[in-house]
């Protein structure tokens, strides 16, 4: 891993550097999956074939239409792992 870190402060949460940043996309990316699951597109140029694209990036599986969960499980997976390894620092 590189020099990345989740901060968490009275503001609210900082994730910085790389493997940090990567985190709060993949976090990002299931919640888009879990609107798209019910019929919401989280912003106009994203459609459900980029979406199980982008989670390939992460999971490294192939996903067809309609697996949402398995796409959402796969990422929650890799989330709770990274989260594991960033330190955490509460200020």
């Amino acid at each position: 891993m590189t020099d990345s870190e989740i901060r968490i402060s009275e503001g609210g949460m900082s994730f910085s550097g790389p493997d940090a940043t990567n985190l709060f996309r993949a976090i990002t990316l299931r919640s888009a999956l879990k609107l798209h699951q019910v019929g919401i597109r989280a912003a106009r140029g994203i459609t459900g074939p980029k979406l199980f694209a982008m989670a390939k990036g992460y999971t490294g599986k192939t996903y067809k239409r309609g697996q949402h969960e398995a796409a959402i499980a796969d990422l929650t997976i890799w989330i709770e792992t990274m989260k594991l390894g960033l330190p955490i620092i509460k200020q």
